[in-house]
């Protein structure tokens, strides 16, 4: 007979014990250790952030350990959680070439929301997925200017094959301007696929932000894609196991390449 058992949905906090041995992660960047920024969005929001180090920062008047990397010149990814027993993740592309700024806040479903079924929240008209994501645009020290960052449909068609490393490795499939498939090829998720709500943003020429929620596990993702180096950089977030006590927040990073172009 058959074998019509499918493969087990892990923890975030496996998926990260499996993506980080070998990992193609960047390496912390120092290029912004003591800098000041004023961040300033478009509905008047605002913040305060020193740098530093590549390992830390001062958000606000409160210090966290946060990670610093860039993948091209100019442009920075920084990433950390604030709040005590509810985390909230922050992740900040601070684009200095430009005077740019795009900041991506986070937070996860407690217990009871992540337990809803998806038939009950479709059928109340909500999103399949429990984790939510604020995304703003906005300017660094009040600079005008420069390409501004906004959504962006230029990823949609294409399906990209990622190794996190030689023992992991995904695809994605671009869909529309709401959802995506990955596809675990192999590593800690393999056989694995789902279809999960996501968020495109163009940073620069080739370079995009890509943002995605998963709705079995809570999770949320951001990542910098770079189609010019073909590589990523980013983070995932989540509980680190199913007993929604404690949280992962771990750096990935990719090689990439395109495997095909579906033109709608």
């Amino acid at each position: 007979m058959k074998n019509t058992k499918t493969p087990n949905f892990i923890s975030v906090g496996a998926l990260g014990e499996g993506f980080a041995a070998n990992s193609n992660v960047l390496d912390v960047h120092e290029g912004l250790n003591g800098r000041s920024f004023t961040l300033t969005f478009a509905d008047g929001e605002t913040h305060d952030c020193r740098i530093l180090g590549s390992t830390s920062l001062i958000w606000d008047g409160s210090t966290y350990e946060a990670r610093v990397t860039s993948i091209r010149e100019g442009i920075y990814f920084v990433d950390f959680l604030t709040g005590e027993k509810a985390k909230e993740s922050l992740s900040v592309v601070l684009d200095d070439a430009n005077g740019q700024v795009t900041l991506v806040g986070g937070s996860l479903p407690n217990e009871e929301t992540a337990s809803a079924s998806a038939y009950d929240r479709a059928r109340q008209g909500m999103e399949l997925t429990g984790v939510d994501a604020t995304i703003l645009h906005g300017s660094l020290n009040g600079v005008q200017g420069g390409m501004a960052h906004a959504p962006t449909k230029e990823l949609i068609g294409l399906r990209n094959r990622y190794h996190y490393s030689p023992e992991e490795a995904y695809e994605h499939l671009y869909l529309n301007e709401n959802f995506y498939t990955w596809h675990c090829i192999k590593g800690s998720e393999s056989g694995l696929a789902d279809t999960d709500r996501c968020h495109y943003i163009a940073i620069s020429e080739q370079l995009y932000l890509f943002i995605w929620r998963e709705k079995i596990v809570p999770t949320l993702g951001v990542i910098l894609i770079d189609l010019k180096r073909m590589k990523t950089d980013g983070k995932i977030f989540g509980y680190s196991g199913f007993d929604f006590s404690t949280y992962t927040n771990f750096p990935v990073g990719a090689v990439a390449d395109v495997l095909n172009m579906t033109t709608y």
